[in-house]
């Protein structure tokens, strides 16, 4: 059950446009939404769900308006909100911007779409580039038919059209992934996990069927080839175009695609952390690794917005791939020292590139003085942060920099929290999960040749590190500031 009503409100609450779909409720409900959420601002509460009688009110608010669904039966919440911030994304595809204004002049059209979008309180076509197709700001031209609904809406493939044409067929498959850890003062990593999607961009004529095979460890172990190495993904999430009945039966991602940009999958993959070390901080990388397009056939599967809770792939072990030390010495009225320390702990033949280590400093320091063994280090006041830059960091390599900053001799009697380190950086070449395409292949019934593409990235999910006070080895590793 989703909603009954859908009512889009103006700041003071009043009702601009609203369209009442399964008729069991009374419309007049919805006066009662404004008055009980300006008691909740009167009490300083936010609840993303109000009630008055059996009356309940699920709603967003953007910018000068209020999105209201209202229902009286045990609706289901999570699909009533992603409907209604698809809502917004389908009236900014037509209006640019979704306001007041914009809704005032566009009546018509938004009656139009809320008949498009939902029947009888389920959620349907909410793709604007099928709606867009038969449903027009124009209006209807004298010398033309009234448009007619593309075969699309009613079509079991939804989310693309018939009919589209290429003269060069290119599948472009990107595998990215972010890396995310979680590092305490002593060292220890607490948390590791690497969550990852597979996006599309889709360059071909007709409908083609595409298939896509991964090192799933549920299929290397059927077809006896557990020494193979895999990965073991959790929480994975198709899109709607992936059969699903294909997958459970023999673990084939097989699907229809939108055309253009999608995202296949999303996935997240739990990991053990090899080694521990001695650090100051908690700790989160920001890499991010590009692999070159390399062309092989594949074939492609229908995609599917699914959920799956078992795992699909083995887990791999991860370390951090920047690590960081970092020291603060203080002294009372007069100075503050920081120094750190980047190890890079992945091999020698990778390189991280643009290398960003953002250090935090007292908001009143002042007279900046860098020294650093390689790269560039420059203060910003606004953010109270010293950046050190550095354009190329070789595989197993150490860098140190030491900063030096003048305080004011009247301490503030405020007391500053203690910000992390963070760090980006991207690595070329590089993949962290394992994660590998094996085949991508394309059946189309006219038999055109297609090519598929596929790049690796990593990106990192950010990395921080906390600034650990007092004097510390790093004394000893870093040189004096009018050394390096």
């Amino acid at each position: 059950m989703s909603a009954s009503a859908i009512f889009i409100l103006d700041l003071k609450g009043k009702v601009l446009i609203s369209r009442n779909y399964m008729g069991n409720m009374d419309m007049n409900e919805v006066d009662h939404f404004m008055p009980i959420m300006m008691r909740m601002e009167e009490d300083a509460e936010s609840l993303p769900l109000v009630t008055h009688g059996s009356a309940h009110f699920l709603w967003i608010k953007h910018r000068n308006l209020y999105l209201v669904a209202m229902t009286k039966k045990n609706a289901n919440a999570a699909l009533v909100y992603s409907f209604l911030y698809k809502m917004v994304e389908v009236f900014k595809e037509y209006f640019k911007e979704l306001e007041e204004e914009s809704i005032r002049d566009n009546f018509v059209t938004v009656y139009e779409l809320m008949d498009e979008v939902m029947d009888f309180g389920f959620p349907q076509t909410t793709d604007s580039k099928i709606l867009q197709e038969y449903i027009t700001q124009q209006g209807h031209k004298l010398d033309v038919g009234a448009p007619r609904p593309p075969a699309t809406v009613t079509n079991a493939v939804s989310w693309r059209s018939e009919g589209i044409k290429y003269r060069k067929n290119e599948v472009f498959m990107d595998v990215i992934e972010s890396v995310n850890l979680l590092v305490s003062a002593t060292g220890s990593v607490l948390r590791s996990e690497i969550v990852g999607s597979i996006k599309l961009k889709v360059v071909l004529s007709g409908m083609p069927e595409l298939r896509l095979g991964l090192n799933d460890k549920v299929l290397f172990e059927i077809t006896g080839r557990e020494k193979c190495k895999t990965v073991e993904l959790e929480d994975v999430k198709f899109h709607q175009c992936v059969r699903l009945s294909r997958f459970e039966n023999d673990r084939t991602i097989s699907f229809i695609p939108p055309d253009g940009e999608s995202e296949l999958m999303s996935y997240r993959l739990n990991t053990t952390v090899s080694g521990t070390h001695t650090l100051t901080h908690t700790q989160t990388h920001t890499l991010s690794h590009t692999h070159t397009y390399a062309c092989t056939h594949l074939l492609c599967p229908m995609l599917t917005f699914f959920l799956l809770s078992s795992p699909l792939f083995s887990v791999c072990q991860v370390k951090p791939l920047i690590w960081i030390e970092s020291v603060i010495e203080k002294f009372s009225h007069s100075r503050v020292e920081i120094k750190v320390k980047a190890r890079s702990q992945f091999k020698s033949r990778s390189t991280a590139n643009n290398v960003a280590i953002m250090v935090p400093v007292p908001s009143d320091a002042d007279s900046p003085k860098f020294k650093t063994s390689t790269g560039s280090c420059k203060y910003l006041p606004e953010k109270s942060v010293v950046q050190w830059n550095i354009k190329s960091f070789p595989g197993g390599k150490e860098y140190m920099m030491r900063a030096h900053f003048g305080l004011p001799s009247v301490e503030s009697t405020e007391l500053e929290g203690r910000r992390p380190i963070t760090v980006n950086f991207e690595i070329p070449y590089f993949t962290v999960s394992g994660i590998q395409v094996r085949y991508l292949k394309i059946i189309e019934k006219s038999g055109y040749e297609a090519l598929p593409w596929v790049r690796y990235i990593t990106q990192s999910g950010g990395e921080t590190h906390t600034i650990r006070p007092g004097k510390g080895d790093l004394n000893d590793a870093l040189l004096p500031l009018g050394s390096l």
